[in-house]
């Protein structure tokens, strides 16, 4: 029987400077084996690139991409840090509207004194600009999954914080189940994923609070609501959600977005859930 060449993985697997190029078949290949060598070798030289690139990005800020400190507890370089730090203050803790002294202490804001909210407790982590903006666009709309996970452990942080506060508009109690805004089946299919899903889902690993990913539903697609001034926002989402009372009735229900701007999505979200007979409705966010 002739002896067969052995099945060594390609020489530049641990090689963190070998090209890219997937290896082609020897040309003393014995008879036959062609196709069992070259997959092999190829799949061998395509996991070592891969396992190379997972541990550099182990050692990379998800923000910035630079490299992070050894003593990192956070994938955030020290400059990233300082500038995704929480907000602490100055806001209203029924909807997170900022006032310009970040040092004020929380109090409710003129339009939920007099309007008040559809929903009752409120926790988000910073403003909407800037590096966090940059985080949710990059999760949001190129799949980033590793800010996802910064962004979902900023969300658990700013809920644990909300619920320690006391007063209106702070959390009283752990909730019953995680609700994701959805998204409209069609918007879905194009993006890939629903961000708010997925910020939940992480979060609810955080906190110990099961998902209810069905819970609220999206009835119909309409205009994206950043294209739309603040005005013609809550208009726009007319009807545009529906909650299952058999999930949410008589439950407390932590509804979690990846963003609120004016608030229509929310507070059109959070309305359908009380018409479903949820005992209570806190928000969560992540940029405000």
């Amino acid at each position: 029987m002739a002896n067969l060449p052995a099945l060594a993985p390609p020489a530049n697997l641990f090689d963190p400077n070998a090209s890219d190029a997937l290896p082609m078949p020897g040309a003393t290949d014995a008879p036959g084996l062609w196709t069992a060598r070259t997959g092999v070798a190829c799949l061998a030289d395509w996991l070592g690139r891969l396992g190379r690139r997972l541990l550099a990005a182990c050692d990379r800020c998800q923000a910035c991409q630079g490299l992070l400190p050894a003593d990192a507890s956070l994938p955030l370089c020290p400059a990233c840090r300082d500038r995704l730090a929480p907000r602490l203050g100055g806001f209203c803790p029924r909807c997170g509207a900022m006032g310009e002294n970040a040092e004020a202490t929380p109090g409710l804001c003129l339009d939920c004194r007099r309007d008040g909210r559809p929903w009752d407790g409120f926790a988000f982590h910073g403003r909407y600009e800037g590096l966090l903006r940059e985080l949710v666009l990059g999760f949001k709309f190129h799949g980033r999954l590793g800010q996802g996970r910064l962004l979902a452990g900023f969300l658990a942080a700013a809920w644990r914080r909300a619920a320690a506060r006391d007063g209106p508009g702070c959390p009283d109690g752990a909730p019953d189940l995680l609700v994701p805004t959805p998204l409209y089946p069609r918007r879905l299919a194009w993006r890939g994923f629903n961000q708010s899903l997925e910020l939940a889902r992480l979060l609810g690993r955080e906190i110990g609070t099961p998902l209810a990913p069905l819970a609220l539903a999206r009835l119909r697609d309409t205009v994206p609501q950043s294209s739309l001034p603040g005005r013609e926002r809550r208009s726009n989402l007319t009807g545009a959600f529906a909650a299952d009372p058999a999930q949410v009735a008589g439950r407390r229900v932590l509804l979690v977005d990846d963003v609120m701007t004016t608030g229509a999505t929310v507070e059109t979200a959070a309305q359908a859930l009380r018409r479903a007979g949820a005992a209570r409705v806190d928000v969560a966010v992540a940029a405000r």
